[in-house]
């Protein structure tokens, strides 16, 4: 159960995975999307009808760390958040693999840290978790060994941040990797990315598992 505080503004960053076809209106029926953070959201405000607080979504569709900076002053500082989690990193790679773009995960942690250092520069108090991106596997046999050969360099990149952040991190590619074995990956990330209805409800019990502690102990 998360101990929300009155006054607590819960923010959940990133893109498609956490954009889940969230409303762009303040209808509180859409308002979240749909996906882990949807069902995190309800578990939270369904434990504290007697607290003041909220929880906003603001993950965009097809969005790289570079698009979350663009939009950073809108959509993280100007919400004041006093916690933070995102999940990013999936896009840049897909960005390299499509020829957009060259993906270099020491970029990614350059942009990464300057997002925290603004966040953090308003509210020194704020709690970030950081989710590590992740792969499953996709039908495109070329597509799915360019994304899985890579995915490991952010992967990697997201632990270091949170590290030096003292951030929460949450690891989520050995949750799909051990559930692989034991089921068609398809049943939990669709395409390789997007998780299905059970792949969401695997995020939200890791991301219960890393983070109600520290959450309830602030």
């Amino acid at each position: 159960m998360f101990n929300v505080k009155n006054g607590d503004v819960i923010l959940f960053q990133g893109d498609s995975i956490t954009d889940g076809n969230r409303g762009r209106s303040q209808d509180p029926n859409h308002i979240h999307g749909h996906g882990y953070q949807y069902i995190i959201a309800s578990e939270m405000y369904a434990d504290n009808f007697d607290k003041d607080f909220t929880v906003i979504n603001r993950g965009i569709t097809g969005n790289k760390i570079s698009d979350l900076y663009g939009r950073w002053e809108e959509d993280c500082t100007s919400l004041n958040p006093t916690v933070l989690s995102v999940l990013v990193g999936i896009n840049d790679l897909y960005a390299d693999y499509n020829g957009a773009r060259h993906s270099d995960p020491e970029d990614y942690k350059k942009v990464y840290r300057s997002m925290l250092d603004d966040a953090l520069e308003k509210n020194p108090e704020l709690m970030i978790v950081i989710m590590e991106p992740f792969f499953g596997i996709a039908e495109d046999e070329v597509y799915s060994e360019f994304m899985s050969s890579r995915i490991g360099g952010y992967r990697a990149a997201a632990k270091e941040i949170a590290e030096e952040y003292n951030a929460v991190f949450v690891p989520l590619q050995d949750l799909f990797d051990e559930y692989a074995k034991h089921t068609d990956t398809f049943k939990l990330l669709w395409d390789g990315v997007h998780p299905t209805t059970g792949g969401h409800q695997l995020i939200v019990r890791r991301w219960k598992e890393c983070v109600e502690k520290r959450f309830n102990e602030r």
